[in-house]
């Protein structure tokens, strides 16, 4: 006879919240990997979203802090912190790196200085062995350092959403990839050295060369791999993600899953006119033709004028849905810049996952330094899907709706 039989039947419930309580803690310590990756989430607190086969940014970049010997090189937009905040634990792991002799480069965005907090970079600056240096990717561009990096000791890297903010750490729903690759943790590393290199050279007065271009026209590859922007200055063998983003569209036969923090086909141009740019959004309309299910998610920060127009105007199309997330202010009151879907992920036919560090809007892939992970893996594009899916039948997202007028949205005000 089974042994739960036995018991009274009050003892056999006892037992079985017992092993849940057992495999709840056990899956709190859990990861979700594939060979070469492991997948990486921000779940914001007071909501009714939970992850818990996934780890949190926190340790896993502390981790990896640790694990450093020789080097380690942060590429960031901004830098943003706050007392008693959850980034102040990645700070001081990354501050004990130094302080056993790991050398550090730290590198931020020029226009990214004025979001950070002037006390979280006097911090980072008395790191030992820790260098900050400041890029005007402008210069080289027009663009912006937007994507958000790190890479230990040339052999391990993490590329996603995550912002060195503590709000990415504990009010935004984030989404990143921790890498073991040893070939793409090798490309991360030499983005990163292109970047480095370009910011002493800038300094200098000197010119920044441009690395030699991959060909275009090569098929996709097998496999797991990095794409990158600006195409101009990749370093050699990898690929542009504004070519490699239509195309991976451009394959789908069944289902597109996106989440985005926005979405529009429009770039930034001078006068703060807004040109177009058709790039994504011509491939979506045509996987959508083909009879392909579009799911595109965008965050309520999306609801500004013209985004909005474009937003219902793919809505309308057969096959495409589009929902909007809001989530629930914190409990504390209103925090500036957070409480917001921050995620940059795509998942295409349950057989290939895309994590990346841009919004689908111009700007991103064609002027500004971003990074995404394309994973031809069934097992992660299910687990990206089914972060989607959580997140799509959450009281949180709405479909849009193309009769409403919607709100315009101020992120930094109540």
């Amino acid at each position: 006879m089974p042994v739960l039989s036995r018991l009274p039947i009050r003892g056999a419930r006892r037992l079985c919240f017992g092993f849940f309580l057992l495999s709840a803690s056990t899956l709190s310590w859990a990861d979700f990997k594939i060979p070469g990756f492991e997948l990486v989430h921000t779940v914001p607190v007071a909501t009714d979203l939970a992850t818990n086969d996934l780890r949190n940014p926190v340790e896993v970049w502390s981790g990896m802090f640790d694990r450093a010997q020789h080097r380690i090189d942060i590429g960031q937009f901004y830098a943003s912190g706050q007392p008693g905040s959850r980034l102040d634990t990645v700070i001081e792991h990354l501050q004990a790196a130094g302080q056993r002799g790991v050398t550090i480069r730290f590198l931020l965005e020029e226009k990214g200085l004025r979001m950070s907090d002037p006390a979280t970079l006097d911090r980072l600056r008395s790191i030992p062995n820790l260098t900050l240096h400041v890029l005007p990717y402008g210069q080289l561009t027009g663009g912006i350092i937007h994507a958000k990096y790190l890479v230990i000791d040339g052999r391990e890297a993490f590329v996603g959403s995550q912002n060195f903010d503590w709000r990415s750490l504990t009010h935004i729903h984030e989404t990143g990839v921790r890498i073991s690759d040893p070939t793409v943790a090798a490309q991360v590393q030499a983005i990163f050295n292109q970047d480095w290199q370009a910011q002493e050279a800038l300094a200098e007065g000197k010119p920044v060369p441009q690395p030699r271009h991959t060909s275009s026209d090569q098929p996709t590859p097998a496999g797991n791999y990095l794409v990158a922007s600006p195409a101009r200055y990749n370093p050699p063998d990898v690929r542009d993600s504004q070519i490699e983003l239509p195309r991976l569209l451009a394959q789908a036969r069944h289902e597109v899953r996106v989440q985005l923090l926005d979405y529009a086909p429009l770039s930034y141009g001078p006068d703060k006119t807004r040109p177009y740019y058709p790039v994504i959004d011509n491939a979506l309309r045509a996987a959508a033709a083909r009879g392909v299910s579009i799911k595109l998610m965008v965050s309520h920060w999306n609801t500004g004028a013209p985004e909005i127009d474009y937003l219902k105007s793919l809505a309308v199309l057969p096959n495409v849905q589009v929902k909007i997330v809001t989530l629930p202010a914190d409990p504390s009151g209103f925090i500036p810049f957070a409480r917001v879907i921050h995620s940059k992920t795509m998942e295409i036919d349950g057989r290939l996952a895309w994590v990346g560090t841009s919004n689908w809007l111009g700007g991103y892939l064609d002027n500004s330094r971003n990074l995404e992970v394309v994973m031809q893996d069934h097992a992660m594009a299910e687990r990206i899907r089914q972060l989607h899916e959580q997140l799509w039948n959450s009281p949180y997202a709405d479909m849009i709706s193309v009769t409403r007028t919607y709100p315009e949205p101020h992120p930094g005000t109540p």
